[in-house]
């Protein structure tokens, strides 16, 4: 067994505020890259097979990007026991993911060659956006932070023999596996062709969708041009990605202003606080929700006058959020609705295990369960998946359609369901105290408790949460706290 890289005293922390990682944590470079990082992530068979299968990135983009993130600051924390914690929670989530892809090869999530072509490709990405823009690494720098991403993937397997010990030995090993192993697979083209083109709206943006549709219009396909120009050659002439004219000068001049942002006050890009913006909802008891209130209304005014500039826009955007209705704060959504934004998680037509398995792991995030936990969250998922699937599934083909679920219209607040809103309870009451209070609330919904406080002394009981989940998983209603927690993008 390889053994955890190390470092001598008074060395620079492989981990913490000093690693290289930090050092990119608020670059705007660093978007560009991971989007980069993701394709070549994807195109591998293994990767792709389980992307397309579990994933929710598709359909709620915007929430996974914030777990990534989360996952990712978790993982450099310096303090040992946040780093163990979170490599625990990731390897129950990855042991959950295994399979077929679509010709019958098996792939497993826990797959340890795999996952080191994960981080290598991080890695990888990273050397890749500062030569692109213009600030090559020099050779000790990138050392320091091949060691980085080694440790990192040490944290999850155990040991990181899975990459070359050696620099040197890396470039090598990313060449062959690019060359004779990735492949044209159906998640990379889900991310370069369709993912921008039908990227929904995050929070910041509802009630927006004309603005919203008109700047990913432009915004989407430029993405796409410049990450496929970025894409190693050999891997583009395998799957066949043509190269639009312009793109690699496109591609660098991108890469150059991004990393013009070093010369910026430090401080002025702060990652982690322009993703808790960008997915804050007015309504949260949060300092900035007000700033972020006022923001919405002035695109909203925007977006009103972008509608009455181009009238010939009939079609209706199905990733878009859908304009409030006046009156209350509560509608119903229609059935297919409420199929698309809160039961297909994953986003590919159909409601099967992996959508259920999707809400227990977002869940089991937003509270940061420990394992006993968890698997109690999960076990009553798939007790509803059965419950379900013996309700729903006509055809028997293992997996619930849109038009059977609206030609059943039935109501989902069978015994399982109301099982897991009991579970849920029981894993947001952290302190066994028998009620909600406002702080677990918070952690659940990131938002402001909006009970009655007069009444409830600032707690939500068993009853009362139980009865709102089976409320809104059974009666389709929106604009309620469950609908940012399971249907958000």
């Amino acid at each position: 067994m390889t053994a955890l890289p190390t470092q001598s005293t008074g060395e620079t922390p492989l981990f913490g505020p000093e690693s290289q990682f930090r050092d990119f944590f608020d670059d705007p470079r660093w978007a560009l890259a991971i989007i980069r990082a993701t394709v070549l992530e994807a195109a591998h068979p293994q990767v792709g097979a389980a992307l397309v299968d579990n994933s929710t990135f598709l359909a709620h983009p915007w929430r996974r990007l914030r777990n990534t993130f989360l996952s990712m600051r978790r993982m450099f924390d310096a303090d040992p026991v946040v780093r163990e914690r979170e490599a625990a929670r990731l390897n129950r989530l990855h042991a959950r993911m295994s399979g077929s892809d679509a010709r019958g090869r098996p792939y497993d999530a826990m797959d340890r060659a795999t996952r080191a072509w994960v981080v290598a490709t991080l890695f990888e990405s990273a050397v890749t956006m500062c030569r692109m823009s213009g600030q090559p690494l020099d050779q000790d720098t990138m050392e320091r932070m091949y060691a980085e991403y080694r440790s990192y993937l040490a944290a999850l397997d155990g040991d990181a023999g899975e990459l070359p010990e050696d620099l040197h030995d890396f470039w090598p090993y990313f060449d062959r596996v690019v060359e004779n192993e990735l492949e044209n697979t159906e998640a990379a083209r889900v991310i370069l062709y369709r993912l921008f083109d039908h990227l929904p709206a995050p929070v910041l943006f509802e009630g927006t969708p004309t603005l919203w549709a008109a700047g990913r219009a432009v915004v989407g396909p430029l993405l796409g041009a410049i990450t496929v120009a970025s894409l190693p050659e050999p891997y583009r002439r395998r799957a066949g990605l043509t190269e639009i004219p312009g793109a690699a000068t496109l591609m660098q001049g991108a890469y150059l202003a991004a990393g013009l942002t070093r010369f910026l006050p430090q401080g002025w890009i702060d990652a982690e606080s322009i993703i808790e913006v960008v997915s804050l909802r007015p309504d949260s008891d949060d300092p900035r929700a007000r700033t972020v209130a006022a923001l919405r209304s002035r695109m909203k005014r925007a977006s009103a006058l972008l509608r009455l500039l181009t009238p010939l826009s009939g079609a209706t955007d199905p990733w878009a959020a859908p304009e409030p209705s006046a009156g209350s704060g509560e509608s119903r959504r229609s059935a297919e609705e409420f199929f698309r934004q809160v039961l297909d998680q994953t986003g590919d037509g159909y409601l099967d295990w992996p959508d259920l398995a999707a809400m227990a792991r977002e869940l089991s995030t937003r509270l940061d369960l420990d394992e006993p936990a968890e698997t109690r969250l999960y076990d009553a998922f798939a007790a509803w998946w059965r419950e379900l699937q013996a309700a729903l599934d006509t055809d028997g083909d293992g997996r619930v359609s849109a038009e059977e679920y609206a030609a059943a219209v039935p109501s989902l607040a069978g015994p399982a369901l109301i099982r897991v809103a009991e579970v849920l309870f029981d894993a947001t009451d952290k302190d066994g105290s028998g009620t909600i209070d406002a702080d677990e609330y918070r952690s659940l919904f990131r938002t402001a408790f909006h009970r009655d406080l007069t009444v409830t002394d600032g707690t939500c009981g068993r009853s009362a949460f139980v009865s709102d989940f089976l409320s809104f998983m059974s009666g389709r209603r929106t604009n309620t706290p469950y609908d940012p927690l399971l249907a958000d993008a």
